[in-house]
């Protein structure tokens, strides 16, 4: 039985309802707003329902009092006799599950409440379903549910209690390091350190000092004896990010350590036997390195045992509002900012943008977004300039009037087979695009834009889709 906690300053509607609802609910009825926060505590609802009647109160004063509610995180139905689109927006955009007039039909109040419950229970399962992944992997910081990011998880799970060495591949900023850690957390060294080395921030005249270490004196400089990063790893796991930085030299000698599992300091002679599991990433194609003789194809295939490929962001564009809403909480956290959600117009920018800098960009857009925030939601407004170019809050028009002469004709024809795309894809603007053979954002500038715009792109840089002859 769902469990509804009711607030009404009107006490006809507390009995009308109470005796309506009392039946199929288990129901607790308050009529006092500085009661309400209690009897919410102590009810433990899973529905919470505001009748907010700005008869009784000012519309700024009753969202006051819904703030006080929505902290105590539980699904709110708003019944008010103002519906007009700015006053239920406020509400809905403040966090409310659903809004409704007042006074509600019964049918329509049931179908809202057990809505809202059903979608609370969704959330629920959802939250535990990544706190039960973040446990299994051992890293809270993992965060996607598609298919490509489950795929991902998968092969963490596999090579986690394995002696073997895996290359981790992935454009900048797609988590390559967090899958290393989740891999070293989810595994049997766990326990022990993990260390991660970017090969590229150090030069080329230290690497080897700080990878195997060096004794007293072993170059200018160097006035004791320090243990490398290999040495320091002890048991546990480093991961060697950016190995296609190294140096051909530089190759040499880390090969010659994984196939004999052992090094000397520089300038020592004492073998040092290799503990550590060595882990590798990149962002370069060594395959396409060792062809061109700047990566050797005798690491190239040590390293490779296994490959754990991290795709990038505008590939699992699914993940992205449960990784933006992820990014708000810990940023609202950390900036002791109370902002709970993302507007659907800036989640829409967000999902609809091709993110170059991958999950790194995500969470810095988030950040600086959560930043200028001063409500309890972000918007396009907090949204840099490049996302609200993205998508406008109003919809494409495309005047077939409009479309004179023959440029005016071939743009009306791009712009009716991408629609006829999107609409064979089922709304999928990625699959979309794929299937005309260009770039999301082109698909969407183009859907978007009106036949008078689209002439004024530079000449020679026409795209045309597949099938249909350049304009030239």
């Amino acid at each position: 039985m769902i469990r509804i906690t009711l607030f009404s300053p009107d006490s006809k509607l507390r009995c009308l309802l109470g005796n309506a609802l009392r039946l199929e609910y288990d129901v607790v009825i308050e009529g006092q707003q500085e009661r309400f926060t209690d009897a919410v505590r102590e009810s433990r609802p899973d529905v919470v329902v505001l009748d907010l009647d700005t008869n009784y109160s000012s519309l700024e004063r009753q969202l006051v009092f819904y703030r006080e509610v929505a902290a105590l995180q539980l699904p709110i139905v708003v019944m008010t006799d103002d519906m007009r689109r700015t006053t239920a927006m406020q509400f809905m955009e403040a966090g409310a599950a659903d809004c409704i007039r007042k006074p509600p039909s019964l049918v329509e109040f049931k179908v809202v409440v057990e809505r809202a419950y059903e979608h609370a229970q969704m959330q629920r399962e959802l939250d535990g379903m990544r706190i039960t992944m973040s446990q299994t992997f051992g890293c809270d910081r993992l965060v996607g549910s598609s298919g490509r990011s489950q795929v991902v998880y998968d092969l963490i799970r596999r090579v986690a209690d394995l002696n073997a060495f895996v290359l981790i591949a992935g454009e900048s900023g797609t988590g390559k390091e967090l899958v290393a850690r989740a891999i070293h957390n989810r595994g049997n060294r766990a326990k022990h350190p993990f260390i991660a080395v970017s090969c590229g921030a150090i030069p080329e005249s230290l690497i080897e000092a700080e990878l195997f270490g060096h004794e007293k004196g072993a170059f200018t400089g160097s006035t004791g004896a320090h243990a490398g990063y290999l040495e320091q790893a002890g048991e546990g796991t480093i991961l060697l990010d950016e190995i296609g930085e190294l140096s051909l030299n530089t190759q040499v000698k880390l090969l010659r350590v994984l196939q004999e599992r052992e090094y000397t300091r520089l300038g020592g002679t004492k073998l040092i036997p290799l503990h550590a599991r060595v882990l590798f990433a990149t962002h370069r194609n060594l395959h396409q390195m060792v062809e061109a003789g700047t990566f050797r194809s005798d690491l190239y295939y040590r390293v490779n045992v296994m490959t754990i490929n991290v795709p990038p962001l505008r590939e699992r564009t699914e993940d992205i509002p449960q990784l933006a809403r992820h990014f708000l909480k810990q940023y609202a956290g950390e900036f002791g900012k109370a902002i709970y959600d993302i507007r659907p117009s800036a989640m829409e920018a967000l999902v609809e943008y091709e993110w170059p800098g991958n999950v790194r960009e995500l969470e810095n857009v988030i950040q600086g977004a959560t930043i200028l925030a001063d409500g309890e939601s972000l918007g396009l407004s907090e949204m840099p300039d490049f996302l609200r170019q993205v998508v406008s809050e109003e919809g494409p028009t495309m005047a077939a009037s409009e479309a004179e002469g023959f440029e005016g004709l071939l743009r009306q024809y791009k712009f009716n087979l991408a629609n006829q795309a999107i609409e064979e894809c089922h709304g999928n603007k990625t699959l979309a695009a794929r299937k005309l053979g260009v770039s999301r954002a082109y698909l969407h500038r183009l859907i978007r834009m009106a036949p008078g715009e689209a002439g004024v792109a530079e000449p020679g840089n026409v795209t045309t889709f597949p099938g249909m002859a350049s304009a030239s």
